[in-house]
């Protein structure tokens, strides 16, 4: 379906020089293939997917889709764009038409169908993404999930083979990301080739036939999930995929600031994309705290995020303490149970520093 062969694209820096992008990329993409491309901010993802749909222009190296040079002067770029859709971080939704207007404006406009035909092809695109209903409506009265199924649909009703999808989730709020994934799979299952730049590892993982993961402009990686995401050869993907998202607190008085940190952990699971792992984490912190009020040692804690296989664990050490709190005669019973009822599973070490509790969320 998709052949690129040493694709480079340099962009000229303020002092004269040149810096590549993307730097002698080759990879092929058959039929029905969903590959995720990974890898850190700046290492030439979205200028790939920009060069593959001829949004930019490479400076060297050769695409070749079913066959046909598109980088060839003679080359139609309509009709690559009749192959090829491109879905972007912004959902670039025309304000003032309807949600059934832009996705009709480009067959009859551009495709010259008629105003029956396109409205009865939307419709069907509408309801395969479950906005049928919002036909009529304007975008600004959309969730942002919604909006993106509607920019989804905008690409669907042209019908393309290929779908390039740059950071589709990005924009969301965390409590919508999964609708629009939801789409993303129906898509996949139905046989549609899809190449998608994404920052969240699980989904990538989960979606995706092959990974391609990206390093300051070169393809170090290309592979299955599996072999990707469990044996990688690269240490700089090694590094990449096991990143910990980690927030800490040192707690050394009774006047530390506990709704700072409260919204600093709900900030935590917004940026993280794990809304619902917020209140479990809280109330184990706050009901924690309920418990070691009558305690004068250090408290430190930390919130343990992997992306990767989306477990969580909050980590508190009661320093200079060889007891657990939850263990204690004296600890509150409704507090306990609370915490017990929050945590999938609990484990108690002794350390030189004192007690630590583990808590799977």
């Amino acid at each position: 379906m998709i052949t690129a062969s040493h694709l480079t694209k340099a962009i000229t820096l303020p002092n004269g020089g040149s810096s590549n992008v993307i730097d002698d990329i080759s990879f092929h993409v058959a039929p029905g293939e969903v590959v995720s491309i990974i890898g850190p901010s700046g290492s030439g993802k979205t200028t790939l997917l920009r060069c593959l749909g001829m949004l930019d222009r490479p400076t060297s190296g050769q695409i070749l889709v079913e066959g046909e040079d598109i980088l060839a002067p003679s080359y139609p770029l309509r009709q690559l764009h009749r192959k090829m859709g491109f879905v972007f971080q912004q959902f670039n939704l025309f304000p003032h038409l309807t949600v059934l207007g832009n996705i009709t404006l480009a067959l009859t406009k551009v495709h010259h169908m008629a105003e029956n035909e396109a409205r009865e092809l939307a419709l069907e695109t509408l309801a395969h993404v479950s906005l049928a209903e919002k036909a009529d409506a304007m975008p600004a009265t959309l969730s942002g999930g919604q909006q993106q199924r509607a920019a989804i649909a905008r690409t669907l009703v042209l019908k393309p083979k290929i779908i390039l999808f740059d950071e589709p989730t990005s924009a969301l709020d965390p409590t919508m990301v999964g609708e629009v994934q939801g789409v993303m799979r129906l898509l996949a299952k139905d046989g549609m080739t899809m190449l998608i730049v994404t920052h969240r590892m699980r989904f990538a993982r989960d979606i995706a036939s092959r990974t391609f993961f990206l390093h300051q402009g070169h393809l170090l990686e290309d592979g299955t999930p599996d072999q990707i995401f469990r044996n990688p050869q690269q240490p700089e993907t090694r590094s990449f995929i096991q990143q910990i998202r980690t927030l800490r607190f040192a707690i050394a008085s009774r006047q530390f600031d506990f709704y700072d940190m409260m919204s600093q952990i709900r900030q935590f699971c917004i940026r993280y994309a794990i809304p619902e792992k917020m209140d479990p984490i809280t109330h184990i912190v706050e009901e924690m705290l309920l418990l070691l009020a009558n305690y004068n040692s250090p408290v430190s804690i930390e919130v343990n995020h992997s992306e990767l296989d989306g477990v969580t664990h909050v980590v508190i050490v009661h320093q200079g303490e060889k007891v657990s709190p939850l263990e204690r005669p004296d600890a509150d019973e409704l507090a306990v149970m609370i915490i017990r009822g929050m945590s999938s599973n609990i484990a108690t070490d002794t350390t030189p520093d004192g007690v630590r509790l583990t808590f799977d969320v």
